[in-house]
């Protein structure tokens, strides 16, 4: 299979944000007598803020509006995304991309604002893409697993052909909205959501890392070292 586009997801994939959502949501949750499990964690991850603080209010019947635990969540969330880092392989893959001019794009649930303080202290990584694409953008009219925010950021590549695409995921949301729209797909998944998934057969590749990526496995260049 020949790749010439790569677009990334950011929350758990590109950066260990995903900590920080976990800590927080934990947090709120056990104030109620809750458990932020895996299992919700599994059903949360890659959803946008309102998607996921309603799943979170359904299912564990915690008393607090939707808006409310979008509020609370947030303004929390945010003291701690400065603290935000790459994962690990990530520098040396998007940096690897870079060098040998493959077109990059970053996909985020997550809103301008948000993608704003997490990407502050992180310039080196996101000043490498070409485009970024947030979950709040005007032609993002549905969040995962419907396809449209990996087909915007499609666009803003200039509309290669979908099957060259290869999108990088951590969330089982994420691999149906990339299949949805007609991308292959890299599934780098938290171990234990992984276990809680252990028949997901739509990604191309699972890897427990983006350090174990072999770029020559899709026709990309590959690592010198």
């Amino acid at each position: 299979m020949k790749i010439t586009h790569c677009i990334f997801d950011m929350d758990g994939l590109l950066l260990d944000t995903e900590r920080i959502y976990y800590e927080v949501t934990a947090e709120i949750l056990g104030r109620y007598g809750k458990t932020y499990t895996w299992e919700l964690r599994s059903l949360s991850l890659g959803l946008r803020q309102y998607d996921s603080a309603d799943l979170l209010v359904r299912k564990t019947g915690i008393p607090m509006s939707v808006e409310e635990l979008m509020k609370e969540r947030n303004e929390k969330n945010i003291e701690r995304f400065p603290t935000a880092r790459p994962m690990p392989g990530v520098m040396r893959l998007i940096k690897h991309l870079k060098a040998h001019n493959i077109p990059m794009a970053v996909a985020t649930s997550s809103s301008r604002d948000n993608f704003a303080i997490k990407s502050l202290n992180n310039q080196e990584l996101f000043n490498m893409f070409d485009s970024i694409t947030c979950g709040d953008d005007p032609n993002v009219k549905n969040g995962k697993p419907a396809p449209d925010l990996f087909l915007s950021a499609w666009k803003s590549m200039g509309n290669p052909p979908l099957d060259q695409c290869l999108v990088f995921e951590d969330a089982i949301n994420g691999i149906r909205a990339a299949k949805n729209a007609g991308m292959h797909v890299v599934w780098v998944p938290d171990p234990n959501i992984a276990l809680l998934n252990p028949g997901n057969n739509d990604a191309d590749e699972i890897i427990s890392s983006l350090e174990d990526f072999d770029p020559a496995k899709y026709e990309l260049p590959p690592f010198c070292d």
